[in-house]
């Protein structure tokens, strides 16, 4: 089976210095891969990079992003722009900054679909949106098309950014520390629909996280990354249960309690 995404020896260069170092990963389809590491190993560059992301000042020295045989990382940003949010979904890790404040959820919703849905009508768009909420697990989701972000709680908003990033069903979602700043009985239930979104799509995910007990949880493949290297990867039951690296042990000793995903992993 083909992979759904390829880094090639990606290189992320920032003011002269390399910040990710000729790294290497693959994400099949139908599998959630957790890239985990601490703040500054390069993990969300690294996944920013696919998109077309990376913040000011970085940029892609060298390697490759594979997605159906093309290279993302020499498209113009007009074909980037395309595939984001069609091909692949961003969940951000704080919703109350990426969701307009002076928007109602509806209406980002709506938006988004007509984007990559030309001839999508305005009482169509409205009701996908709503669909897209209640899929996401939110009470009230006509309601909720018409809130603010402000009226919503932390795991509301949340959920929502999960239903904007989804609304086109894209084949790759990335979530990028969803669960932070969220408390654990919030985190279990983001994480337990993240798992039924990627099964619901076909598609597959890449789960940024410095929580290797949440990334156990969800995840079907582990890579552990630091100083912009990947130092293990492997199948979650083989990194979790034989860490080979001192850091990948150390991350282990510091997680919370683990417990196994939701379903059973093929």
């Amino acid at each position: 089976m083909s992979p759904l995404i390829a880094l090639r020896g990606l290189t992320i260069d920032a003011g002269g210095s390399s910040l990710v170092h000729g790294l290497d990963l693959v994400l099949a389809p139908g599998r959630i891969l957790g890239l985990v590491g601490e703040s500054g190993s390069g993990k969300s560059l690294t996944t920013m990079s696919i998109p077309g992301l990376l913040p000011p000042g970085c940029r892609i020295a060298a390697g490759e992003i594979l997605m159906d045989g093309q290279d993302l990382s020499r498209l113009p940003e007009a074909e980037l722009r395309r595939l984001r949010g069609r091909e692949i979904g961003v969940v951000f890790q704080d919703p109350f900054t990426s969701l307009n404040p002076v928007r109602r959820i509806g209406s980002l919703l709506e938006e988004v679909l007509k984007r990559h849905r030309p001839g999508l009508g305005t009482g169509a768009a409205r009701n996908l949106a709503v669909e897209a909420l209640d899929q996401v697990g939110l009470p009230d989701p006509e309601g909720k098309a018409r809130a603010y972000p402000h009226q919503m709680s932390g795991g509301q908003r949340q959920r929502a950014l999960i239903a904007l990033a989804l609304a086109n069903s894209p084949r790759l979602l990335i979530a990028d520390e969803p669960t932070t700043a969220l408390d654990p009985t919030v985190q279990i239930e983001i994480l337990d629909l993240l798992r039924r979104s990627v099964g619901r799509t076909g598609g597959g995910a890449i789960f940024v996280t410095h929580d290797l007990g949440a990334a156990a949880y969800l995840c079907d493949d582990l890579a552990v990354m630091r100083h912009g290297r990947i130092v293990e990867q492997g199948r979650v039951e083989d990194v979790v249960l034989r860490p080979s690296h001192p850091y990948t042990i150390e991350l282990l000793a510091a997680a919370p309690r683990l417990a196994p995903a939701p379903e059973t992993r093929p």
